[in-house]
Order: C-alpha cells, then sequence, then structure tokens
C-alpha cells in the first residue's frame, strides 16, 4: 500500500475519532440532552452543535494541512477543543434559550463557535 494513502488513513482515522470523541465530550458539557431535543426538531439546540463541531473541525482540518505528525495534529485538536469548551462556558446563559427553542440563540452561539474555530485555525497556520 503506498505511503500516502497509509498517511490518509492513519490522519482520517485519527480525526473521525477525535471529532466523535470532541462530540460525546461537548454534549457531556450542554445543561441539556442535545440528541433528545434534536430527536424532538429542535432545531435550535442543532443550530448550536453544528456550529461547535465546525468550530472544531476547521481547526482539526488546518492542523492535518500545517503540522508535520500526527502527535502534533493531536495536541492542537485537544487544544481546539478545550477552546470550544471554554466558549461553551462563557456563552452558558444562552442555555436555557436555546433548550427552549430560540433560534436566535443558537446562531449567535454556533457563530462564535465557527468564528473561533477559524481563528484557531488561523493560529495554528502562523
Amino acid at each position: 500500500m503506498p505511503e500516502s494513502v497509509l498517511a490518509f488513513l492513519e490522519y482520517f482515522g485519527a480525526s473521525l475519532v477525535l471529532l466523535l470523541a470532541f462530540v460525546a465530550v461537548y454534549v457531556k458539557c450542554t445543561p441539556y440532552d442535545d440528541f433528545r431535543l434534536i430527536e424532538h426538531d429542535n432545531t435550535a439546540v442543532a443550530i448550536a452543535l453544528a456550529g461547535a463541531v465546525l468550530g472544531f473541525t476547521i481547526p482539526v482540518v488546518s492542523a492535518i494541512w500545517f503540522t508535520r505528525s500526527l502527535p502534533e495534529m493531536l495536541l492542537w485538536a485537544l487544544i481546539t477543543c478545550a477552546v470550544q469548551l471554554v466558549l461553551l462556558v462563557v456563552l452558558r446563559r444562552q442555555a436555557r434559550r436555546i433548550e427552549e427553542g430560540h433560534v436566535a440563540s443558537a446562531v449567535m452561539v454556533a457563530t462564535f463557535s465557527v468564528a473561533t474555530g477559524l481563528l484557531c485555525a488561523a493560529s495554528i497556520s502562523a
């Protein structure tokens, strides 16, 4: 098997595991049951979670692109996870409104999650 295919499998596999781990940690940190509310068509919760997933994934993509090793990429993913969790704590006052289905609050939280992720991604490339 070509070395590039092995590298792809290594990075893609690690990235998927990291993404699943991030989602598991993130939903444990929200004060509501994300997936139950999404199953009941709570669009606000889905938007907020989607923003967090993108806010995590964008810097991981940047880390894959700019780092020289899998351990370095993993380190940046952990840093990005921590940044997203800090942002969740900072924006926690919006949680009740998101749980109640207020889309405007969810869009604001999602926007800050993605914006923070973009800043993290750009910082990795510096």
